[in-house]
């Protein structure tokens, strides 16, 4: 079991990850960048983990510092108590602690699992919630093998940085919402383009060769066919070429 080691500048390291966190390109990165972060910003700390809870209340542990936050995390989620769960709660408290796990009576199988890892306290966090997304909330967990572990200035640091969490998550997914309305905007622009070159196609068939619309259509669909040629690739060659109606 590691320990870490208090830092004395919390502040160039809150903006340090503050810029990593702008950068972070997926919901993996942000909590994987804030977890690494919180193991060294917040005194006391051993172990580092995130709560993600969706809307049926089902809960998970996408990252952690080690295998030991994930099964101290998961141990809450089996017996359905402790700090994490409270906390990633909707309509749990903003933070849980417990600076000497022997003596807790609330959460008995999470501080039976944890006093037998030798761990003592815990502090858990509340994310903010980010709407439209496929979690609804979550915590920022640390837990350390010290009693007393954790003050109020390590709590106000939790607190910090599962505000930095949290904003970085809505700003990533706000990234993803744009990115697919550009998608989809862009496969609407060419879908319209390619009706648009059609039907130009279609009006060529029906002037040079006396077709109706359904006649048209039909000749340039036969052809894109046998030529393996895409229809709205051949219509646009058409339009460039409107002799070529005379040949297919």
């Amino acid at each position: 079991m590691t320990r870490s080691v208090d830092s004395p500048q919390p502040l160039p390291a809150l903006d340090e990850l503050t810029r990593l966190l702008l950068a972070a390109g997926t919901v993996k990165d942000v909590l994987r960048r804030v977890v690494i972060a919180a193991r060294h910003v917040i005194p006391g700390t051993d172990l580092v983990s995130i709560t993600i809870r969706d809307e049926d209340g089902t809960a998970a542990t996408p990252v952690g510092t080690g295998h030991e936050a994930i099964e101290l995390d998961q141990s809450q989620y089996r017996s359905g108590t402790g700090p994490c769960v409270d906390a990633a709660d909707p309509a749990g408290p903003a933070y849980s602690l417990n600076n000497d796990l022997r003596g807790e009576t609330a959460w008995p199988v999470f501080a039976a699992d944890a006093t037998a890892h030798g761990y003592r306290s815990v502090l858990s966090t509340a994310l903010l919630p980010v709407p439209e997304t496929d979690w609804s909330t979550g915590a920022l967990n640390a837990y350390s093998a010290r009693t007393n572990a954790f003050d109020d200035g390590a709590r106000d640091l939790a607190f910090l940085l599962a505000t930095h969490a949290s904003l970085a998550l809505a700003l990533v997914h706000t990234r993803r919402t744009l990115a697919d309305a550009e998608t989809t905007a862009l496969h609407l622009r060419q879908a319209v383009e390619s009706r648009t070159v059609i039907g130009q196609a279609t009006g060529i068939l029906m002037a040079r060769r006396g077709l109706t619309a359904d006649e048209a259509f039909e000749v340039l669909s036969r052809t894109s066919q046998d030529h393996n040629i895409k229809l709205a690739r051949l219509a646009a060659v058409l339009t460039e070429a409107p002799h070529i109606a005379d040949q297919i």
